[in-house]
């Protein structure tokens, strides 16, 4: 490891030079209370700036153990420290002049959820940030007097206002860790009280705007209906009152604008924990819920549908489908019997993006239309077999057909974005009308052994490079959050709901090129491919899919059920 000032000597001996002498500066230099590691060079002002990244032993950055002693704690502990980097770094970016990106300095910029990330990470020997810089030029000639000023002047600032425990406010730090210790505690304890989803009194479920993540301002807070409340007491914030929704079949009802997909979305994005402020902190969902809809046009490939689609009429095998063209009914089956592979226990379903035909069969349609002639069994139908046979629950947001009442645990009304419990009212009401079809024969579960083809084309290649051949992986491109490229191979993950930040698409497309690499010839099925990458994750965390000593900044953990959902539509 070379001192800081060597950098510094190595900056003005280059100064003025070709930019590519900018190379002579990557490796790892100690600036006495940390160090600093220049990764990565770019190539060119106008190309992806450099990749830094600073590490402070534990001895100096001095943070509580405790605080990083448990996995929840530790990521939000990583979540806070990199949004105070980002905070500080905000200030001196473009600060050095220069042409292109010369004076860029990025930090992953955190959302309202709270992700494990590559930008931030608390190992057992200190603290890492990782973040890119825009190597100073004036044209393509080194600018390194700008370089030196932000290497010397900014980046030590951004540290020392940041990553050491004597200059974070204690107050502030210590709440970002009980909250933590205390969405964990809910997690926790709603499993052990047979409930999927918590929504706490006081919780502001709309957002800004719809292309804004903040809560909406004087948004009117959440209060759980007397029947549905739940008081639990936690650690630190001690008694907390809230709706708790059991296990089983919920529907939510209201009128159009009163707050239904408001309250479904956040139920949805309640599988992550929130920051302070955000209104839904205190929103916990089941970790393994999927929400669910119809995806016209989507690639199902080898799944068995044959639980909600039989029969065809032109004798193809539901059993095994594959299709690169799906209807919107074939498409959510197909979404529904991945979800079940996936691990998920609840399901979440707005009516107004689900396949009618899948959905229901009013009496009339099916005097009209006899269920001999009908391949789809509708979902009406199998939900309460999916949470008696399968232990899988649904909260269904339904506003144009009564028959799902015949099927409710639960019925929530949503009135001025105030819930009530009408179950007792509903289920008089429902006396008076005809029974309808709500359930089907023959119930059964994939089988779990799918496979899919990872062979494909993105494979390691070997590129001619000076002095011989190196193995090169292809490249990945990003398509903000919904989409990406791998080689020449393009994905669209746009249905994907639950994916909250393009470092998380990121992370897939890492995935899914790491697994054709070395599973793609292995013939494995896609749950055993899945967990053998969820290991690897649980292990070695995000730098166990990246080249060894080559680790980005701009990677975020995905969960489980998002993972397959890439792989299922690859």
């Amino acid at each position: 490891m070379k001192s800081s000032e060597e950098l510094r000597s190595n900056l003005r001996a280059i100064n003025r030079k070709s930019y590519p002498a900018y190379k002579s500066l990557a490796g790892s230099y100690n600036f006495g209370k940390y160090v600093l590691n220049i990764e990565h060079v770019q190539g060119d002002p106008f190309a992806a700036p450099s990749r830094l990244s600073v590490n402070v032993n534990h001895k100096i950055a001095k943070f509580p153990a405790e605080y990083y002693a448990v996995k929840w704690n530790k990521t939000a502990l990583e979540d806070y420290l990199i949004r105070r980097f980002h905070k500080q770094a905000d200030k001196f970016c473009f600060q050095a002049k220069g042409s292109g990106k010369s004076g860029i300095i990025t930090v992953s910029r955190c959302g309202q959820e709270i992700l494990e990330r590559t930008a931030c990470e608390v190992t057992d020997e200190g603290v890492i940030v990782r973040f890119e810089v825009g190597f100073p030029a004036n044209g393509r000639t080194i600018n390194a007097t700008e370089l030196e000023k932000i290497l010397f002047e900014f980046i030590p600032v951004c540290v020392e206002q940041s990553l050491y425990y004597e200059k974070t406010p204690r107050s502030e730090i210590e709440k970002v860790i009980f909250l933590a210790e205390d969405q964990q505690y809910i997690r926790e304890e709603i499993k052990k009280q047979d409930i999927v989803a918590f929504i706490a009194d006081g919780a502001v479920l709309p957002r800004e705007s719809g292309v804004s993540d903040r809560p909406l301002k004087d948004g009117i807070p959440f209060k759980a209906p007397e029947q549905m409340a739940v008081t639990l007491e936690l650690p630190h914030k001690g008694a907390l009152r809230g709706m708790g929704i059991k296990k089983g079949i919920t529907l939510i009802v209201g009128g159009g604008y009163h707050g239904k997909s408001t309250l479904l979305k956040a139920l949805e994005r309640g599988v992550y924990n929130h920051i302070a402020g955000d209104g839904r902190e205190y929103v916990i969902t089941d970790e393994t819920a999927l929400k669910l809809r119809a995806e016209d046009g989507r690639k199902i490939t080898n799944t068995d549908i044959s639980l909600f689609i039989n029969h065809l009429p032109n004798g193809r095998d539901t059993k095994c489908f594959s299709t690169l063209d799906a209807s919107g009914s074939t498409s959510q089956a197909a979404n529904i019997v991945e979800g079940i592979e996936a691990g998920s226990k609840l399901l979440l379903i707005d009516e107004d993006t689900s396949a009618t035909n899948f959905m229901v069969r009013d009496e009339l349609m099916q005097r009209v239309v006899a269920r001999e002639k009908e391949p789809i069994t509708p979902f009406l139908e199998r939900a309460k077999d999916l949470y008696e046979q399968a232990g899988i629950s649904t909260i269904l947001v339904v506003g144009s057909c009564g028959s799902y009442f015949y099927i409710a645990d639960k019925v929530v009304q949503m009135d001025s974005y105030q819930a009530m419990d009408i179950t007792d009212e509903t289920k008089k009401i429902i006396e008076n009308f005809q029974l309808p079809v709500v359930s089907a024969p023959e119930f059964h579960l994939p089988d779990g052994k799918r496979r899919i083809d990872l062979s494909g084309t993105v494979q390691k290649r070997k590129t001619y490079r000076g002095n011989g051949y190196v193995e090169e992986r292809l490249k990945i491109k990003r398509m903000g959050k919904t989409a990406f490229s791998v080689g020449k191979e393009n994905l669209d993950l746009r249905y994907l709901e639950q994916l909250v930040d393009e470092e998380q698409t990121q992370t897939l497309a890492y995935l899914l090129r790491y697994a054709k690499e070395n599973y793609g010839e292995s013939n494995a099925d896609i749950v055993s491919i899945v967990k053998a990458l969820e290991n690897i994750l649980r292990t070695k965390g995000l730098a166990g899919i990246c080249d060894k000593g080559n680790v980005p900044s701009g990677l975020a953990m995905p969960r489980i059920q998002e993972i397959f959902g890439c792989f299922n539509r690859y």
